[in-house]
């Protein structure tokens, strides 16, 4: 949910949220000042109600090159967040107004292209009933509800037979929700469209991506995001001006805290608010709620070049690349299917230069790269022929830590092999798995009404920083058990898929594991280069001298350790095995790094509180909140650690 915009959009924004939904991904389509030009001159604007088989109509906007000496193919974004466009505080819907910019890159703005952006059913100016990531297989669809591939089949359909000096092909892109719009529309493909980039796409809300994490409620986010994205009647103008949540004080750790339950929380919106929020909050299993709006298993019969693009860093969707370019590899034989991942936060690549995050360096203006090495010569490909003046990788993934991009034949590569970090005693780290003898476990008292925090400064959303920031605040919590390994005497490359794989007790009936993999600069690292904090981050500017860099953070809700759709109760005392998803990355610990591992059971208020007795959390009650004994396990019958694919030294 918090589908938030796109690339301008998310860097721009102070968090996650609602308030930049709309505004974000119309602020991608207009130039940064220092480059603001007319394209009055070259394009022309046309406005259409494009109808669709049951007889609803989408609007939709069409800017096409004035030259009509030769055709052009379409490249198509389709929207929750409106297709008109907000500039100087107002709205501008009208075939007189032209955007400063449009399309993904001025790239294509100069190459011509003819460009379609659509309001999806039921958002803004077109017909018809919306509804949240739109279910593929719907046998019964209410009046005016439908069904994204058949949308834009019928779409396709129109626009090559009314908009002329097209060359019969078509590219779809769009980032976040639009992403998803992008993997939806093209299931059982109209063979027009040639090329598609599904961009930090939802897959599955439940598993991964905006939602949930592990069984646990991203709770920051959607709050920040629901309380600005609502239901409206259509047909309706984009709002000249979005309200943010006033939480009436400075961090999001004292309000939720001071709120304590979910059912608290939501009393604080109002109904229209509630409306889309509290579904989410309800279904707390992987219900059929979820399976419906889960897409990966519907994209088939894609016809299109598919090139699938993440973050490293996405705080909002960081499984839906995978989940997406996994499930078209595995249900689409013989198609050109590829993968990007940079070191980006949620849409960061579509403006941004991509040289760093907070404090963290990457060396080189990847995004600008993304834009004029990868994304562009992919369309020109696919929809003019164009051959690219180097052939696009399957995957193309930047490395983390060493700051160079390196290309894949698969993800995960081949070359990587699994090797398991072990947790010992006195909080060592090693490849070795534990000898008999000393402490069998390490334990932390978890109190729900002092959760540790996911950010060692006040805010409130969620700063797009977090994913890379300081965890020294954490490490020092007598709630964290930290395990760290020698000075590295060589780089240590992963590449894929990060997995905990714990031996756990409680002495309550619930609990939340957050494991969290860092990588810890050395005391003598240089300062660099002085830089004042970027307007969209909150965070502080901390030495990098031991600078404790999150590479991956992710909690288990202990209750789905064996199945997201039927919770369990833990046995208070009793010793179980816990294994689950952290994440994909693909990072270099450097020589003389230290490789860091924390273990907690509250990451608050990224995630909503674990009262810790098993209990349905939607309806908990201030009295379920419980404080618990926690204890991890590192004998040698019962080793504690956390798997990693490890790439072979070059």
């Amino acid at each position: 949910m918090p589908r938030q915009l796109t690339a301008l959009a998310l860097s721009l924004s102070l968090a996650f949220g609602a308030a930049h939904a709309a505004a974000l991904e119309n602020a991608a389509d207009e130039a940064p000042a220092a480059a603001k030009r007319s394209l009055r001159e070259t394009y022309t604007k046309y406005e259409f109600r494009i109808p669709m088989r049951d007889g609803v109509r989408l609007f939709t906007t069409v800017y096409v090159p004035k030259d009509s000496s030769k055709s052009y193919p379409f490249l198509i974004q389709r929207t929750p967040y409106s297709a008109g466009v907000q500039a100087d505080g107002e709205l501008h819907y009208g075939v007189d107004y032209v955007p400063n910019a449009i399309g993904p890159s001025k790239e294509f703005e100069d190459a011509g292209y003819i460009f379609v952006k659509q309001d999806v059913r039921g958002r803004y100016m077109s017909e018809g009933k919306w509804q949240e990531m739109t279910p593929h297989a719907n046998a019964s669809l209410a009046k005016g509800e439908g069904n994204e591939s058949r949308d834009m089949y019928d779409t396709m359909e129109w626009l090559l037979k009314n908009v002329p000096n097209n060359n019969g092909k078509a590219g779809i892109y769009g980032i976040s929700y639009p992403g998803f719009y992008t993997s939806a529309s093209i299931i059982d493909s109209h063979p027009s469209i040639k090329a598609a980039s599904p961009q930090a796409p939802i897959a599955d809300l439940f598993k991964g991506d905006d939602s949930y994490h592990g069984g646990a409620f991203m709770l920051a986010a959607n709050f920040d995001f629901y309380s600005a994205f609502t239901e409206a009647p259509n047909p309706t103008p984009l709002p000249k001006t979005w309200s943010r949540f006033d939480y009436d004080m400075a961090d999001g750790y004292d309000f939720f805290l001071g709120k304590l339950t979910l059912s608290n929380i939501l009393g604080t919106l109002t109904d229209k608010q509630r409306a889309l929020l509290q579904p989410t909050i309800e279904h707390d299993t992987y219900d059929e709620f979820w399976k419906a709006r889960n897409i990966a298993p519907h994209l088939k019969n894609v016809k299109a070049a598919v090139l699938t693009v993440g973050g490293w860093f996405d705080a909002e969707d960081p499984q839906g690349p995978f989940s997406t370019y996994h499930a078209i590899e595995r249900q689409n034989p013989g198609i050109v299917n590829s993968l990007v991942m940079g070191p980006w936060v949620h849409g960061g690549w579509a403006r941004a230069e991509g040289k760093s995050l907070g404090r963290v360096q990457f060396d080189s203006k990847t995004s600008e790269y993304f834009r004029s090495q990868i994304q562009f010569p992919f369309f020109e490909q696919h929809l003019k022929g164009v051959k690219p003046a180097k052939p696009i990788a399957e995957v193309t993934a930047f490395e983390t830590g060493s700051n160079v991009w390196r290309q894949y034949t698969a993800w995960p590569p081949a070359p990587a092999k699994a090797r398991t970090l072990y947790f010992g005693a006195d909080g060592k780290l090693s490849w070795q798995q534990p000898a008999a003898g000393g402490a069998a476990f390490d334990e932390y008292v978890a109190d729900p009404r002092k959760p540790v925090p996911y950010i060692g400064y006040p805010a409130t959303g969620v700063p797009q920083e977090y994913m890379v920031s300081d965890q020294r605040f954490a490490a020092s919590r007598p709630d964290v058990l930290v395990y760290q390994s020698d000075v590295l005497e060589e780089d240590v490359t992963i590449a894929g898929p990060v997995t905990p794989k714990l031996f756990v007790s409680t002495t309550g009936t619930d609990a939340d594991w957050v494991v969290k993999l860092i990588d810890v600069y050395p005391q003598e690292y240089p300062q660099g280069e002085e830089r004042k904090p970027a307007k969209d981050v909150q965070a502080p500017q901390p030495t990098m001298a031991g600078y404790q860099m999150l590479v991956r953070g992710n909690p288990l809700r202990g209750k789905f350790r064996n199945s997201f759709e039927k919770p369990e109760p833990f046995t208070p005392g009793k010793v179980e095995a816990i294994s689950y998803h952290l994440g994909d990355v693909n990072h270099t610990f450097r020589r003389g790094h230290r490789i860091m591992v924390q273990v907690q059971s509250s990451w608050f208020p990224l995630v909503d509180l674990n009262p810790q007795t098993f209990v349905s959390i939607p309806k908990a009650k201030p009295e379920d909140f419980k404080k618990a004994t926690q204890r991890v396990y590192h004998a040698p019958d019962m080793a504690s650690g956390l798997q990693l694919l490890v790439l072979p030294q070059q």
